[in-house]
């Protein structure tokens, strides 16, 4: 589960002798609380752009959910994953294409 959950790359903070390779191990295996928020913002972002929502627009439910007061703190979550490149790349190619832009 794990494992599709979290595909995104990990930065390991090494301490100036760095840390022992079994810790390096445990820690890559477990999830730690910001890894489920950094997954939820981005599958919720995922899932808006699928059906089709106004993101722009969701975006200050998405931060007030995660308990941010600024837009921007919620950015920081938001990692560019393949799914989500796919998605907004979709809605962007569907708005160049359409004649009108109201």
């Amino acid at each position: 589960m794990f494992e599709t959950l979290f595909k995104y790359p990990r930065v390991v903070a090494r301490h100036r002798t760095g840390p022992s390779a079994e810790a390096r191990e445990r820690f890559l295996k477990q999830p730690r609380l910001h890894d489920l928020r950094h997954a939820f913002a981005v599958h919720r972002l995922v899932s808006w752009y699928r059906q089709g929502a106004d993101v722009q627009r969701l975006l200050p439910q998405l931060a007030t959910y995660l308990g941010h007061v600024h837009i921007a703190a919620t950015q920081r979550y938001l990692t560019l994953t393949p799914e989500l490149l796919h998605e907004a790349s979709q809605r962007f190619e569907r708005y160049a294409r359409e004649e009108s832009h109201e």
